[in-house]
């Protein structure tokens, strides 16, 4: 198994409406190989790839849109089904709203076509921001969630980035202009 590594920045625009990854590739990375956003299921699983930029020159820019994703990769907000990193019970969810999480992958894109398609496997890709990790998460209004341990966060209407980082308590900061290591563990 290869391991390599990318830098990468994560910007959030003044009004909260659009996010931009920025990276550099270290180490060998094949020509078709793409980095991509992805809206997930509660379980993870992705389910609409909302951007996706191919790795030139050992650098990538995604630019996430500021548009919500497909009424299909959203869900309800509940304490029920707040799966993300750091949540513990017991969840509290200040509203009702819909929400939809963005995961990092990468995939090799076979046909070029600049979308991924059958057959042209997804990895997981994690960002790390200091001890903490990267969490994207888009929601259509305004709420706050809270769980054990100090979880506390406001999300906007919107996209939204935090870093989380999980000891004994758990802390959540707006990601702010930064470096983040994005770690991808490429097998034959």
């Amino acid at each position: 198994m290869k391991r390599l590594s990318l830098l990468a920045a994560a910007l959030l625009a003044s009004s909260g409406a659009a996010l931009t990854v920025t990276g550099k590739v270290e180490g060998t990375v094949p020509a078709d190989t793409r980095v991509s956003g992805w809206a997930v299921s509660v379980s993870g699983q992705p389910v609409q790839e909302i951007v996706s930029v191919p790795v030139n020159g050992g650098q990538f820019r995604l630019e996430v849109p500021g548009a919500s994703p497909s009424f299909r990769a959203q869900t309800a907000l509940n304490p029920q089904n707040v799966t993300w990193p750091g949540v513990l019970d017991p969840v509290i969810v200040s509203a009702e709203t819909q929400t939809a999480e963005l995961k990092f992958f990468t995939y090799r894109d076979a046909n070029r076509n600049g979308q991924n398609d059958e057959g042209e496997e997804l990895r997981e890709v994690t960002l790390s921001a200091g001890r903490g990790s990267l969490f994207v998460v888009w929601v259509n209004s305004d709420v706050a969630v809270k769980a054990s341990r100090g979880y506390e966060v406001a999300l906007k209407r919107g996209w939204n980035a935090f870093v989380v980082e999980v000891g004994r308590a758990v802390k959540v900061a707006p990601f702010k202009d930064g470096v983040a290591a994005v770690s991808l563990s490429l097998g034959r």
